[in-house]
């Protein structure tokens, strides 16, 4: 449902905030977006992504207020997995260097143990 490539930059912007926000009005989005369009071109966005499946819309009183159509957690994995092949070859391993080296933060020792958990339970299940 929520192929990245059939969004343009603005429409991947307004599904970011509407995933950020959980569900939002045509104003809660307009002041997310850096650098918004107005909010006539914010509502016709909508109504596209309404109509090619990635919104659906409620109506409160005079407001509308939309929400996607996929879960989070599945939009953000089908996300990652964009992102992993098209930026690291589908490597999961040169994803998670990039990352940890990217990182301004020091990894914590509940992250880490954490990750090498997941690692494990993977190699248990055949992962």
């Amino acid at each position: 449902m929520s192929k990245i490539p059939e969004l343009s930059r603005r429409e991947r912007q307004i599904m970011d905030a509407v995933f950020v926000l959980g569900e939002a009005t045509v104003k809660q989005v307009v002041e997310s977006i850096a650098d918004a369009p107005t909010a006539m071109a914010v509502r016709r966005m909508m109504h596209i992504l309404e109509e090619k499946g990635h919104l659906k819309r409620r109506e409160d009183g005079r407001e509308v207020i939309y929400s996607p159509r996929e879960a989070k957690v599945k939009a953000g994995r089908s996300a990652f997995q964009n992102v992993l092949e098209t930026f690291f070859g589908g490597s999961l391993e040169e994803a998670l260097a990039a990352h940890l080296h990217s990182r301004k933060d020091v990894v914590s020792d509940n992250e880490r143990e954490r990750l090498i958990e997941l690692i494990n339970q993977a190699k248990r299940e055949g992962r």
